[in-house]
């Protein structure tokens, strides 16, 4: 599954708790969606697959926070996962966390570098 580094965005296309950048990786063989957000200045990234149900978590597109702009919100069931980590906490995950990815910032761009668990 290991991938070279790919250019996502320019930084400033992520904006704290607004809309996030979607775009496509290689999971298990298979294209999947994945999105980068920002979240207290950090970038991070999931795949955008609700851990309930295979899912997208975004009812419009790059719309992936609750409207606190705190956590992350599956639009279709109501899953809400943690934005730093993709901890679950609460609704029907049931614990299960979103795929994390490895994102890195530098010069003012955002690159996708992986996946967390690689």
């Amino acid at each position: 599954m290991a991938q070279s580094e790919r250019l996502i965005c320019a930084s400033q296309a992520l904006l704290d708790a607004g809309r996030g950048v979607r775009f496509e990786v290689e999971y298990f063989g298979e294209a999947a969606a994945a999105f980068a957000v920002r979240h207290a200045g950090r970038v991070h990234g999931y795949l955008n697959r609700c851990a309930h149900v295979a899912m997208e978590l975004d009812w419009q597109e790059g719309v992936f926070f609750a409207a606190d702009g705190r956590d992350l919100l599956c639009s279709t069931h109501g899953a809400v996962y943690d934005a730093a980590s993709g901890r679950c906490l609460g609704g029907p995950c049931n614990g299960a966390p979103l795929v994390k990815l490895r994102l890195e910032e530098r010069d003012g761009k955002v690159y996708f570098m992986g996946f967390e668990d690689e």
